[in-house]
């Protein structure tokens, strides 16, 4: 036997077992019946008017009745009211398993598989409780005065203690008071001597009514026939004068007519004349209202053409435009290749460029190096041209400081008077302005010399002074000698 002959008999087994559960296993419950299957479940599944599924022998099924269970509540022995009267009660009570997911679990625990009739007892015992409850609560005459008022008491107290075993009130009515001392009778009794008495009473004052209207329509009627006959009387006259007064009335009314006429006729005239004008200008109104629709209609008409016109430009346009940028991009292609070309011809070129550059450079700097050292040697000599100089000035000393002195002294002294070429005219008053001018100048040279004084500190008028002293001593002492050699030789 094969694979596939071996999953077919799997399969074929499955589906007869699946057909035995649901064959046997099938329930259905009616709308008035709660069917409940416990067993595999946490919580038992409730049916009702509905159809499902049993697992035979894992799970069970119990039924719950739900039609209406009538009770005859009726109290066992007198019950004394709140003003102490002692009274039976009967009444009539209809209560039924509740369908509420709650309840219903309540009923199932209490009343699982349970006759109508045990839950009514059940049931019975609860309300005639009740009963009992309100009874205490409430006076005889209001009971009796009030059933509906009683029965919501005692429905409105029994539901609670219903509800905890899963039931519902559906109606609660009263059949009778029953007490043993005829005093719901005497209320009666006491009711109806007070309605026939009332009824005596108001029999007398109607009679008596009667025989006062009767005297006072006699009187009414003597005194009427006199004050009849006298407004016979006086109406004749009244009739006279008004006949007078209505004829005088008439012709003034007349008069009034007339002329209402005229001046009705004159104003019917003027609003004739005032409609046909105001139709007149509204039937104009109209003529502009339909010239202005017609130019609306026209001007809309002109829009849609020039829109349809500008609409078909623009696809001429947008159509001229993709042409166009059909054209460019094979431009830009075609550009593009060229660029591409002549790139790599720049390439060769900058390559070729670059090898001669490099030729040049190894040339200019083989000539900078030479130039360098040209720098270089020319450089040492000055330097010891210089390294010579300054020891020929330290040789010369003071003289040789002197000498720059004197050389740098005439530009010195025309920088101190250059301000003074921009003065247009000076003019000073006095004697000796001209060496008072001159001083000023010589001044400023003078703090020139100070302040290379302070910045260097070198004294330049006290090297003078040393150098001219030095002169002059050199000079003396060669004048001398030169006299006595003089003297020697004319000897």
């Amino acid at each position: 036997m094969g694979g596939l002959e071996i999953a077919l008999l799997v399969a074929l087994i499955v589906i007869a077992l699946l057909a035995v559960i649901l064959m046997t296993g099938y329930v259905k419950a009616s709308p008035d019946t709660a069917i409940i299957i416990s067993g595999l479940r946490k919580d038992p599944k409730v049916l009702i008017g509905k159809a499902g599924i049993k697992i035979p022998f894992l799970e069970r099924k119990d039924e719950l009745n739900l039609q209406l269970i009538p009770i005859d509540v009726k109290t066992s022995n007198a019950v004394p009211t709140a003003d102490y009267i002692n009274i039976n009660v009967d009444a009539t009570v209809n209560v039924k398993i509740s369908d509420n997911e709650e309840r219903l679990k309540l009923a199932a625990q209490n009343f699982l598989n349970k006759q109508a009739d045990y839950i009514g007892r059940v049931a019975r015992e609860v309300l005639e409780g009740n009963v009992r409850e309100i009874v205490g609560k409430m006076a005889l005459e209001e009971m009796v005065s009030d059933r509906q008022k009683f029965a919501f008491l005692v429905k409105e107290n029994a539901e609670p203690d219903l509800a905890a075993m899963g039931l519902d009130i559906i109606s609660f009515n009263v059949q009778n008071f029953v007490d043993g001392n005829g005093v719901i009778e005497n209320l009666g009794v006491d009711n109806i001597v007070k309605i026939q008495k009332n009824a005596a009473i108001s029999r007398a004052e109607s009679e008596k009514e009667i025989a006062k209207a009767q005297a006072s329509a006699k009187r009414e009627a003597n005194e009427a026939e006199v004050n009849a006959e006298t407004e016979i009387a006086k109406k004749r006259n009244e009739l006279d004068i008004q006949k007078a007064e209505l004829k005088r009335m008439a012709d003034s009314k007349q008069a009034e007519a007339d002329a209402a006429y005229r001046i009705q006729e004159e104003e019917q005239r003027k609003t004739v004349e005032i409609t046909t004008a105001n139709a007149n200008i509204a039937k104009q109104e109209k003529e502009i209202l339909l010239k202005q629709k017609e130019a609306e209609v026209m001007e809309q008409a002109l829009d849609a053409q020039v829109k349809k016109k500008a609409e078909a430009e623009k696809f001429a346009k947008q159509q001229q435009a993709d042409a166009q940028l059909y054209e460019r991009q094979r431009e830009a292609e075609a550009k593009k290749f060229e660029t591409e070309k002549e790139a790599e011809a720049m390439k060769a070129q900058a390559e070729a460029r670059r090898y001669t550059m490099e030729q040049e450079a190894d040339g200019i700097r083989t000539k900078g190096i030479a130039e360098a050292e040209a720098i270089r040697a020319k450089a040492i000599a000055e330097a010891e041209g210089i390294e010579k100089k300054a020891e020929a000035m330290a040789k010369m000393g003071e003289a040789a400081v002197l000498e720059m002195y004197f050389k740098a002294l005439p530009e010195v002294v025309r920088n101190a008077a250059q301000p003074l070429t921009s003065v247009d005219r000076i003019t000073m008053y006095g004697d000796g302005n001209s060496s008072r001018l001159m001083k000023d100048i010589m001044g400023t040279v003078v703090q020139v010399t100070d302040g290379l004084k302070e910045s260097t500190g070198v004294d330049l008028q006290a090297v003078l002074s040393g150098f001219l002293a030095g002169k002059v001593a050199s000079t003396d002492a060669t004048a001398k000698a030169n006299g006595s050699a003089g003297e020697y030789t004319e000897e």
